[in-house]
């Protein structure tokens, strides 16, 4: 992906001697700023660790509060250029019928016909194409997002958190992602009027990526 720019790289040692630390893996000025090498180093594909991220939505209810949830249930194909960000790209398929909001009776309208329909189209895909460097750490990636087989172009915005190696020899990298779409361009138009006006659940939807990922291993 297209997220990564030249942001402080660490390593942190294992404990243990039987660990596989990559201290000086990637070179830095006395700044502790990466240098283009270490941006190079990151070229190739990477998963998204799912017990450390997180890909879920927020939506006003009821004009008075804030509902968040997330999809457990997901695959993912990254691959970033470190000479070219803009070659890089994604690709995230996530099982709508993982949705999780803390309450079962919300989650099970969810997954039924008023909203994802889950037997039906049982998978929300986002596939990148194309990756822009907004400066600093900033990203931006435009992409395709289907839901209910209805595929529109969204844009997330895009900042790239570090990369490190973990105690257990992994090579992370993180970024926080997020956009806002209208859910009714995607055909999820249930809703309820208000007696004081206004609808029981917002159409602007807030999709956040929180990702640690992963160096896929060949």
């Amino acid at each position: 992906m297209g997220i990564f720019s030249r942001r402080q790289t660490a390593t942190i040692e294992p404990a243990s001697a039987g660990g596989t630390g990559a201290s000086g893996a990637y070179p830095s000025t006395s700044g502790g700023v990466a240098l283009d090498s270490a941006l190079r180093g990151l070229t190739g594909q990477w998963t998204i660790d799912r017990p450390h991220s997180r890909v879920g939505f927020s939506v006003r209810h009821a004009m008075v509060t804030t509902v968040r949830g997330a999809f457990a249930d997901y695959d993912s194909t990254l691959y970033f250029d470190g000479d070219r960000p803009s070659a890089s790209r994604a690709e995230i398929v996530i099982r709508v019928g993982s949705v999780d909001t803390g309450v079962e009776q919300r989650d099970a309208h969810l997954v039924g016909a008023d909203f994802f329909d889950a037997r039906r189209f049982p998978e929300m895909v986002f596939r990148s194409t194309s990756t822009v460097h907004d400066g600093g750490e900033a990203f931006r990636m435009t992409g395709d997002l289907t839901i209910r087989d209805v595929t529109r172009p969204v844009e997330l915005q895009l900042d790239y958190l570090g990369s490190v190696v973990d105690p257990f020899g992994f090579e992370r990298v993180g970024f926080d992602g997020t956009t806002t779409i209208d859910r009714t361009d995607w055909g999820l138009v249930y809703n309820q009027r208000l007696a004081a006006g206004g609808t029981m659940v917002s159409e602007k939807v807030r999709l956040q990526f929180d990702i640690s990922a992963i160096r896929a291993t060949s």
